[in-house]
């Protein structure tokens, strides 16, 4: 068998990302595994605490991982009566498929609005002229790092008395005027998979909220519906944040401002350096702080050949996503009719570059010379 080569410029060097903690992640490691606690103990008291304050919202509530924290808020509005089996929740359409997930995991109806074309996000004027009387929440999700338009989409939820959930799990640490993504909605959902800007080692997911009442529902369902052992309120899930994930994130969390700005000084590269006229930059709608740049998304009409033509050169890229929800076999027959251009289109042209805190300046020209050079 071969030997092993490795990409001259990976996607995503999680090896070397996590490298940077490694005596701090040990330490992590080996004060829970000492403390004997292992499951809703004082790593996950304290990172709830530590992220609810980086967030700017009083309450966090950790989950086993961002498909369980959206599908939690929705299910804890049906629990205290905001939400009933079928009402409708509007969703950009070219979302990751978990958004979705979430929705019908509730009996809920998914309402699916196109993005807008140029930031891939959910607009608040197409959002609108979709709304009807069944739609009765509002998933805003923040693609690939960038925040939605949520001054315009928070005002036009609360003239329509709607729920607004974020979906921030690509997002961590997005700003606009001070407000950070995860404190914009009644809710927002956040995934910390390790590829995300805070990753865990592991599975993990958070959610944010600012009613108390909220947060004890959530705390509840999240553990078979207990909020204490053996008594059960709620048919709740098993969906904890375990303790070792808590004291992994807890470790990373002080070093995510840093990273978060390494990526913006890569986008900034990438934007102002590539100027080949057959590539499509992503565009960032405000100031830079809106954009983390968890992924940094191009298009070209021939996705495969300038995935190819960097494949030869040593640079791994990955498609987020090739297929878009309303084409996957599980929505096919409730959603398959649905002709939806702009997210079609997205889905076929986008391919994402490496973009990561640990990429070497030799590693960011290489990607800048070698999209430069592409022909179709």
């Amino acid at each position: 068998m071969p030997a092993f080569t490795p990409a001259k410029v990976p996607f995503l060097d999680l090896r070397a990302i996590n490298a940077r903690h490694a005596a701090e992640l040990k330490t992590a490691a080996a004060r829970v595994i000492e403390s004997g606690w292992y499951i809703l103990s004082e790593e996950l008291k304290a990172f709830e605490t530590e992220f609810a304050t980086w967030v700017g919202c009083p309450h966090c509530v950790g989950t086993s991982n961002g498909l369980s924290a959206l599908t939690l808020a929705l299910r804890a509005w049906k629990e205290v009566g905001r939400l009933r089996d079928g009402d409708g929740v509007a969703v950009p359409a070219n979302t990751c498929i978990a958004s979705i997930l979430a929705i019908t995991e509730n009996n809920l109806q998914p309402v699916l609005v196109e993005p807008e074309a140029d930031t891939f996000n959910l607009g608040a004027a197409k959002l609108e002229s979709i709304l009807a009387p069944n739609i009765k929440a509002v998933l805003a999700v923040h693609l690939y790092g960038q925040l939605a338009d949520m001054p315009a989409i928070a005002e036009l939820c609360q003239s329509r008395g709607l729920l607004l959930l974020e979906d921030a799990a690509q997002a961590h640490g997005a700003c606009l005027n001070g407000i950070k993504a995860g404190a914009w909605g009644d809710a927002a959902g956040f995934s910390f998979y390790p590829g995300k800007n805070l990753g865990a080692l592991g599975d993990a997911g958070a959610l944010t909220c600012r009613d108390p009442k909220l947060a004890e529902t959530l705390r509840a369902l999240r553990n078979c519906g207990s909020h204490q052992k053996y008594r059960n309120f709620y048919r709740g899930p098993n969906d904890r944040m375990d303790e070792m994930q808590a004291a992994m994130l807890r470790v990373k969390l002080p070093h995510l401002d840093n990273d978060n700005a390494i990526r913006r000084r890569i986008a900034a590269q990438y934007c102002s350096k590539i100027s080949n006229s057959h590539v499509r930059l992503p565009i960032v709608r405000g100031p830079e702080e809106t954009h983390v740049w968890h992924l940094f998304v191009a298009r070209t009409n021939d996705r495969d050949g300038f995935q190819k033509h960097l494949a030869a050169a040593g640079i791994q890229t990955v498609i987020h996503y090739p297929v878009p929800p309303h084409q996957q076999d599980c929505y096919r027959a409730e959603l398959g009719k649905l002709s939806l251009p702009v997210t079609e289109k997205i889905h076929r042209t986008a391919l994402s570059l490496p973009i990561s805190p640990v990429m070497t300046q030799g590693q960011i020209d290489a990607v800048i010379e070698t999209v430069n050079n592409y022909q179709p």
